[in-house]
């Protein structure tokens, strides 16, 4: 028996297969597609304003090239080309009549049917004979009949015949479908005989050699070298070198504005003529005597000796941009304007990498002023400027009429906390603020994510005590506030807790959002409360001067004030479990949201101080610092005071305390349970609740920390 394999000729074979290819191609590339055509903002609700400044139209022009910019016009050809060809491949299984294998049967051959008798059959036979044998029969041009289909039809007539009458061959048709016994099997393969035609073969040879010799280690190249090429944080390599070679352990935002302006990527951006282009009209502006610093940029004497101590070129080109888009300083030129606005976003991204850089260090002023010089950038403030600045339409004149001869700046909420008539007495008035400019001023304001932290306290889950080298949990309570809110419900200490999950809560355990108990039922059936799955994300930053949208983040981090060194690396915050606002995305929620941080304990007991820094990326002013403190038992300790707490006093109700009642004592006072055992059912009993216990699951390094505004 042999097998026998045949090209598909007859094209009902291989476009399963190119269908099949192209889809395997094709889905993964449209999958890809969608989610670079996709606005990752749109996830994210806005803060309500009509607000526009003057450039605010070349801003959102700048925001939409970068979203098409992700469209790569490759990808969506071969997109297309790939549906186009699995919908052409449709067409032809569609349309492609398959070859229909049929079996071999001597009664259809000799055209006679099955209860023929033997005498049929040979009169049959002989008359096929007389009229297919090779001698008689002659080719027939209009029939398409030649002389080897002739022949193989005389040879079927022959076969089919002895299948009839000859006892062995008849056998062999019986038990193999065939006279000549078992025969041997067809393979068809699903590509088009064109392939191996011959003359195609080299031509072959060169698709294959372009597809695995060119193509495929030029995409694997190409996505390895890009790997390389880039930081983790998305920056060039190259770039986080420079940035690393001008890191200093006291840098500071403007330090760190000149660091960024040293990136490759600025490079690209002014090529050839640009980066020389208008540079001294640009200087002339930014250096200009300004209303609120010594000059119009924002720079300061330092900052601009470093930035004429630089040779003309793309360099300084950046840097002297930068200080433009930081000090808001109409350039009076298109193409400067519009290089002043691109030139934000790099920056951005660039300082995120050289946050990545002070955190390697672990000093406190440098990544302090990595995270000040995020706010600077994302609001389009220069450094040690007035936080009121972020507000819409407010502008160096209003600053000074609220500011006065304050050397301190007026922070957002602090402004916001005066009475109304106090606030439009110094920010209205006749070249300042109009009362409908005022009144956006006011609605933004509150509607700014302020995070107010009410507690915030160490804890071991599942422990009472904090031993060394345990795995602690930073636990920080806070609310979000808008400057300006009002009728501010007062904090609910039951809220103030973190009840250890139950031992069978696998949710809880493996940090899942799970729904609060908000009471009882009539039955005391727990009441949960109506959550959804979806994460809570905070309304995307206003930030109209930056071209990109911005997703603020918080970070929680604590340092050593005495060493100036980071004690626990900061743990960021994008999204929380309760929600901000409420459906109409202005009124304010109060809901307590919980942020945790975990981090091993010291390896010794003690009690150690910390300074815990919760500093928002997005906005000036909104940071909180305070002392907290982890007490680290020694683990003996620690277990002995929990075996003294495990002991219990005889109850009023027990043998024992009504035995030490007829002895003249006093029954002792019963002791408070659990935070937990407030959630609990009514209807358990005391032996279910357990012994009394302390107030809290938690150690005793809480620390009430409630801010100030």
């Amino acid at each position: 028996m042999s097998a026998e394999y045949a090209y598909d000729e007859d094209g009902h074979l291989w476009p399963f297969f190119v269908f099949t290819l192209a889809l395997i191609v094709t889905v993964p590339l449209t999958f890809s597609l969608v989610n670079r055509s996709r606005d990752p903002a749109a996830a994210f609700k806005r803060i309500q304003t009509s607000y526009k400044h003057d450039q605010a139209d070349l801003v959102d022009t700048l925001r939409k090239k970068e979203k098409r910019k992700n469209r790569k016009i490759w990808l969506i050809i071969l997109v297309l080309a790939g549906w186009a060809t699995m919908g052409q491949m449709l067409y032809l299984i569609k349309t492609t009549v398959a070859p229909e294998a049929k079996l071999w049967n001597p009664y259809d051959i000799l055209n006679i049917p099955e209860s023929a008798t033997e005498k049929q059959i040979k009169s049959t036979y002989k008359k096929l004979s007389l009229k297919f044998h090779p001698d008689k029969a002659k080719p027939d041009p209009a029939k398409n009949l030649t002389i080897e289909d002739i022949s193989a039809h005389y040879v079927e007539i022959s076969k089919a015949y002895q299948a009839l009458t000859d006892a062995e061959i008849r056998e062999n048709y019986i038990r193999y479908g065939h006279p000549d016994g078992k025969q041997g099997y067809s393979i068809n393969i699903a590509l088009p005989k064109i392939i191996v035609s011959e003359g195609n073969g080299k031509y072959i040879v060169l698709l294959y050699s372009a597809l695995f010799g060119v193509l495929l280690p030029y995409l694997v190249g190409s996505w390895w070298y890009g790997t390389l090429r880039r930081s983790k944080e998305g920056v060039l390599m190259e770039s986080a070198n420079r940035l690393f070679r001008e890191y200093k352990d006291n840098i500071d935002e403007g330090g760190i504005i000149t660091a960024l302006s040293t990136g490759k990527e600025f490079e690209d951006l002014l090529k050839g003529d640009k980066a020389d282009a208008g540079l001294a009209k640009l200087e002339s502006k930014i250096l200009a005597e300004g209303e609120l610093s010594p000059f119009a940029g924002g720079l300061s004497v330092k900052d601009k000796e470093k930035l004429q101590n630089l040779e003309s070129g793309p360099q300084r080109k950046a840097l002297a941009l930068l200080w433009a888009y930081l000090g808001r300083v109409e350039l009076d030129d298109a193409a400067l304007t519009r290089a002043k606005f691109e030139v934000a976003p790099i920056a951005e991204a660039l300082n995120k990498a050289f946050t990545a850089i002070s955190l390697a260090y672990m000093n406190t002023a440098p990544l302090l002023a990595s995270y000040y010089t995020s706010q600077l950038l994302i609001q389009a403030l220069p450094p040690k400027s007035s936080p009121l600045l972020q507000l819409p339409y407010v502008n160096s004149k209003v600053v000074k009429a609220v500011e006065g001869d304050s050397r301190v700046h007026t922070t957002v909420q602090k402004f916001m906390d005066m009475p109304d008539s106090k606030r439009r007495s110094l920010a209205v008035g006749k070249g300042l603020l109009t009362e409908a400019q005022y009144k956006e001023a006011v609605s933004v304001a509150k509607q700014l994510p302020y995070l107010r932290v009410a507690k915030a306290f160490f804890k071991v889950t599942g422990e009472k005590y904090i031993i060394p080298s345990s795995l602690v949990t930073l636990v920080v309570k806070g609310r979000f506030v808008p400057p300006g809110s009002e009728k501010v419900p007062e904090v609910n200490e039951i809220d103030l807790e973190d009840v250890d999950p139950a031992e069978d809560d696998l949710d809880a355990i493996l940090g899942r959002k799970t729904k609060k108990q908000i009471g009882k039922d009539e039955k005391g059936k727990p009441i949960l409360e109506s959550t959804s799955d979806e994460p809570i994300l905070p309304p995307l930053a206003a930030a109209p001067y930056l071209a990109r949208d911005h997703s603020p983040r918080w970070h929680v981090f604590l340092t050593d004030s005495k060493q100036g060194r980071v004690a626990v690396p900061p743990f960021t915050f994008a999204q929380f479990d309760r929600p901000i606002f409420e459906a109409d995305g202005k009124t304010p929620t109060f809901a307590m949201q919980t942020l945790k941080a975990q981090f091993q304990a010291p390896p010794q007991a003690g009690h150690y101080t910390f300074v815990m820094h919760v500093v928002c990326d997005s906005y000036v002013g909104f940071d909180t610092k305070m002392e907290v403190t982890l007490i680290v038992e020694e683990a003996s300790k620690a277990e002995e005071m929990s075996s003294e707490e495990e002991i219990s006093e005889p109850e009023e109700d027990s043998i024992a305390g009504i035995m030490n009642a007829a002895k003249g004592g006093a029954p002792p006072k019963p002791k408070k349970r659990k935070e937990v055992a407030k959630v609990e059912s009514e209807e358990e009993s005391d032996e279910e609740s357990g012994t009394d216990e302390d107030d809290d699951d938690t150690s005793d390094t809480n620390t009430d920390t409630e801010a100030e505004d």
